[in-house]
């Protein structure tokens, strides 16, 4: 049979236990606040989380912030100096030709009408956005050296799909493609 009373001292305040064990009772100006009492299984789980939250929450150093600040403007610089080859993609596409030193002129210019803004759009749109997020983890302490890279990194790899569209449209483009072997 079990009983469900308290214990001798179960619910007796600090004060009440030392008056009642024969104690003086505790100097106010010593006397340090009373922590509320939390449920065994948040208390044994309490310290870890206080001691793994500075590792945590560990500010971005002021490194950090000038590397992120300095990728993000090679982006920018990168981002205005392509934005007008994107809108003339024409141009762009025959100097790519002759560089390539492939014979030929670029003729797909409805395409090039259509991808070039596009590219041009995407590549804005991707900067603005890696420049936000950037920004955004700077201001909250957070790392942030490596936003810049991997915005760079996916903008990419949509631009490069935006442009490949019609420059493997153009006959000479794919004129000049190597060829696989015969076996």
């Amino acid at each position: 049979m079990s009983d469900d009373r308290p214990q001798y001292g179960e619910y007796a305040t600090p004060e009440q236990q030392r008056a009642a064990a024969g104690l003086p009772p505790v100097e106010p100006e010593t006397q340090t606040p009373a922590v509320p009492s939390a449920p065994a299984g948040a208390a044994a789980s309490a310290p870890a989380a206080s001691a793994s939250a500075p590792s945590q929450a560990k500010p971005a150093s002021r490194m950090d912030r000038i590397i992120t600040a300095a990728l993000l403007g090679v982006g920018l610089v990168n981002v205005l100096g392509s934005i007008p080859g994107f809108l003339d993609l024409s141009s762009t596409m025959d100097r790519t030709l002759q560089v390539m030193g492939l014979d030929g002129e670029f003729t797909n210019f409805a395409a090039a009408r259509v991808w070039g803004p596009t590219a041009a759009v995407v590549m804005l749109a991707g900067y603005v956005v890696t420049a936000w997020l950037g920004f955004r983890r700077v201001r909250r302490g957070r790392i942030a050296w490596w936003v810049p890279l991997l915005g760079f990194v996916i903008t990419m790899a949509i631009v490069s799909v935006c442009i490949s569209v019609p420059m493997l449209g153009d006959p000479a483009f794919t004129q000049g493609l190597p060829s696989a072997p015969a076996g």
